[in-house]
């Protein structure tokens, strides 16, 4: 291809202070920083007539240098300078939009302390005049931290103080003591009215703000990096609609919102509260370098080396990758921007020229000095730079310059780069998923047979539709013709594809309904019988969505429902079916008894959620039937997802209850979804919904077939259907039934104790003859009562096998002689024949000693 050279415009000489100018690019190390320290020591204007400098060291302050235009009044201009004496620290100097092309430059100069001064190029007399002195922030004591403009807005990062209340304890709330605030400007003749100040973020850390056209960047500040998770995203925001997106540089996009201020303005903590579980689970490159761009987009420079886009809706666009990796130290001698479809980076002293469409390196021109790239506004296809030497521009050597853009000769087409871009991109595919520590490269892709499924660009898609025939692909041109018969399945695909949207577009209705009807099957079959991962679950729950009536067709033949002969639902879907069915859900769905139903961790219902969701649309009778079948095959398969439940797992019927609405009309799915389970606490909330009800005959079926499961729930049916008729006489017709459920534990006295406490309130103390057929009297209790008694009464049979044994009682051990030394045992008891013998031996005299005859 053709070389490139540097054309100097300008060695400063026409300049005002010129040659100060050159000494201090010349005497101040890394002037060219301009992407990483708040403090950039160097401006310059968007029409290339004015640069800036910041002054640190040994005096702090501003110095213009503007070009000249005309002689005569160059002899003494006024300077942009504010003074060697300056004790508050410059954060930014911003050209602010004029609006018109020939209006004079309007630069505003912000202050650490929130001060704003606006400063106005007058032409006649080739100076600068101070128009006002206003104060930015609203707060005295706020200190502005970083500061940009967009459009008709000034937007910065203004840290308020720490209360004085404040505890050691609170130290990690004072990194959020920032805030975002914005003010529209208006310019006059002479002025420049500034709007109230609005705060669409508070509580925020420290962020960096970067304007690229009418979007406003907030990155994490790298002097003070954001506590816990906030330094791994950050913040794309829309000042005109006040939206802001969350993404990071790993997982683009994650959430976007609009902010309202109307009532408060949005807190930080609320903004982040959605995406806080996936910030804690990535790690994203470190940003190394950031420049914002004229097309709109901030370029990133990550510590793996790799130039990257961001686009304003979150996209990531590779570019280029540097030769070595960039650490942190390598960022400050990194100047980037993109002109037209060409990116110029600056590293260490070497221009590097890069393709933005196909990331293919033009050239690399080796500088003498360092440089800071910039844009010209009247030349923004033209690369500029600026070093201690003067402004260059970057030419490409034997072509006119208003012919052909920079970076687009004919040389350089997609198809002589095409292949080694497919291969390093599939390379890179395969090396993240590979599980052998030996790095792949393009050679061993190329003979090993491993090149399968690549991303296909659109550029190869393109001239396969164009060729559609093998003996059309084009020769040569460095195996283009090979690539495309590599990647002939996925092409074919795509263009069957493209086939089938045409075929859309110009057929007639009811050939659209059975092209959707088809395609809907096809896809919900093909997603059933395959493993689904976060992107296929969302994409399953798109297609329900899009399309509810031609899924649940796609339902019933993927999971073959229908009915037998006496009418109930059956299922004789595939194991594998039944696996993705069951498989376990991210974030499980909510009890009965919560609020809304819960969803995945990426806002996706499980497939379990989503086709009871659509039987209850369309056959809402077979519903609990299918959770049955689906709690037998949970229970019954290997792998097992939902038999042997975790505290963690939810069961499948309270699942399937989160798809009902809270209304009242699905109350009679909701009572058959509870017994399908069989649990005795869903069965008793059941018998409590039918209670309410008042479905009288339902609720004495569901007694009687739930009674026999276990002696418990019995005792609780049987216990809550006596609290029941003690209130009203609507159970009357069901008291035989309600007797023969009393449990054999059950006493009088129990249920007496019953039936008292569930008595309604009376207003007026109950009477021996009321004659309120409400009230429950002993006579309606009578046949229980008598029931219980007898069994109460009745001999136990607990014991009869030893009652009637035949050896009861037992016989008396024989009797050891006991000799005359053996002494007695002292709590022994006397033998019944010594004692009656002693009786009968004893005298009268001695029975006169008696106590009775002493008192006679």
């Amino acid at each position: 291809m053709k070389g490139f050279t540097l054309e100097q415009m300008t060695d400063f000489t026409d300049f005002t202070r010129g040659g100060d100018l050159t000494e201090f690019l010349k005497q101040t190390n890394n002037v060219f920083n301009m992407n990483n320290c708040r403090s950039h020591p160097v401006r310059v204007s968007p029409d290339a007539q004015h640069i800036h400098a910041f002054l640190q060291k040994p005096k702090r302050g501003l110095v213009t240098f503007d070009r000249i235009q005309r002689v005569a009044v160059a002899q003494s201009p006024s300077y942009m300078d504010t003074g060697s004496a300056l004790s508050i620290p410059i954060v930014e100097l911003l050209y602010l939009d004029s609006g018109s092309k020939d209006s004079a430059a309007l630069v505003a100069v912000i202050l650490e302390n929130g001060k704003a001064e606006f400063w106005k190029y007058v032409e006649r007399k080739a100076g600068w005049d101070l128009l006002q002195t206003s104060d930015l922030c609203n707060s005295t004591s706020a200190k502005v931290v970083s500061v940009c403009s967009s459009g008709k807005f000034i937007i910065w990062c203004e840290e308020r103080p720490a209360s004085e209340s404040a505890s050691v304890f609170s130290a990690a709330r004072n990194n959020f003591r920032y805030c975002i605030c914005k003010r529209t400007y208006e310019r006059e003749e002479r002025a420049v009215r500034l709007g109230g100040v609005k705060t669409p973020l508070h509580n925020s850390p420290c962020y960096r703000v970067l304007a690229a056209r009418e979007d406003v960047y907030l990155l994490p500040d790298n002097q003070e990096a954001a506590p816990g998770n906030g330094s791994k995203f950050f913040l794309i925001w829309s000042p005109k609609q006040d939206r802001m997106t969350i993404s990071t540089v790993c997982k683009g996009a994650l959430l976007s919102k609009t902010l309202h201020s109307t009532s408060k303005d949005s807190d930080y903590k609320t903004l982040i509260s959605e995406c806080i579980g996936m910030l804690a689970t990535i790690s994203p490159p470190e940003i190394c370098s950031v420049a914002p761009t004229s097309c709109g987009g901030l370029l990133l420079v990550l510590s793996s080396g790799c130039i990257s886009l961001l686009q304003s809706d979150g996209v990531l666009r590779q570019i280029y990758t540097l030769a070595l990796s960039c650490p942190l130290d390598c960022s400050k001698h990194i100047s980037m921007q993109i002109y037209g479809s060409t990116l110029a980076c600056i590293v260490y002293r070497t221009l590097y020229l890069v393709d933005t469409s196909t990331g293919r390196l033009l050239e690399n021109i080796a500088l003498k000095t360092d440089g800071m790239l910039f844009l010209n506004s009247s030349e923004k296809n033209d690369i500029h730079f600026l070093s201690s030497t003067g402004m260059y521009v970057v030419k490409e050597s034997g072509v006119d310059p208003t012919s052909k853009q920079l970076g687009r000769s004919d040389t350089a087409k997609p198809d002589a780069v095409l292949v080694e871009a497919v291969f390093e991109e599939a390379c890179r595919y395969y090396q993240r998923r590979s599980l052998s520590s030996t790095q792949l490269t393009v050679e061993k892709l190329k003979s090993g047979g491993m090149f399968q499924a690549p991303i296909a660009l659109s550029s190869i898609l393109g001239v396969y539709m164009k060729t559609k025939k093998a003996s059309e692909l084009p020769q040569g041109g460095g195996g283009y013709s090979k690539l495309l018969a590599s990647l002939g399945a996925e092409l074919e695909s795509l263009m069957a594809l493209e086939q089938l949207k045409a075929s859309v577009v110009s057929a007639s209705d009811r050939k659209l309904s059975v092209s959707c009807e088809t395609l809907v099957g096809q896809e919900v079959n093909r997603l059933l019988f395959s493993d689904l991962d976060r992107d296929n679950l969302l994409y399953l729950n798109v297609i329900f969505k899009t399309f509810p009536r031609e899924s649940w067709q796609a339902l019933q033949a993927s999971l073959q429902l229908g009915s037998n002969g006496e009418g109930f639902l059956t299922a004789k879907a595939a194991p594998e079916v039944w696996k993705t069915v069951l498989s376990p859900v991210q974030a499980a769905p909510a009890p009965l008894s919560s609020g809304q139903q819960q969803a995945s961790s990426n806002g996706a219902a499980p497939v379990f959620e989503l086709i009871c969701r659509s039987l209850f649309t369309f056959q809402p009778k077979w519903l609990p039937r299918f959770v049955e079948l689906a709690q037998q095959q949970a229970g019954a398969s290997s792998w097992n997802y939902g038999g042997k439940e975790s505290p963690e797992s939810v069961p499948l019927y309270k699942r399937a209850l989160c798809v009902l609405p809270r209304e009242g009309q699905a109350q009679e799915l909701q009572v058959e979804l509870l017994l399908c389970s069989q649990r005795p606490n869903a069965v008793m909330q059941a018998m409590r919904i039918l209670l309410e009800l008042r479905r009288w005959e339902r609720v004495a079926e569901v007694a009687q077939r739930f009674s026999q499961q276990s002696p418990l729930l019995n005792k609780e049916i049987f216990t809550t259907l006596l609290c029941e008729v003690s209130q009203h006489r609507d159970l009357d017709p069901y008291l035989d039934l309600l007797w023969t459920l009393c449990p054999e534990d059950m006493t009088v006295t129990s249920i007496l104790n019953i039936v008292l406490k569930s008595l309604p309130l009376c207003g007026r103390e109950p009477g021996p003859f009321r004659t309120d057929r409400s009230q429950m009297s002993i006579g309606m209790l009578k046949p229980l009562l008598i029931k219980v008694l007898q069994r109460e009464t009745k001999p136990s049979q607990r014991y009869a096998d030893i009652l009637q044994s035949p050896s009861f009682p037992p016989p008396t051990p024989p009797r050891q002689p006991r000799s005359v030394t053996e002494p007695a045992m002292a709590t022994a008891s006397p033998p019944l024949s010594s004692i009656s013998s002693s009786v009968n031996d004893t005298s009268v005299d001695e029975g006169c000693s008696s106590p009775h005859h002493e008192n006679k």
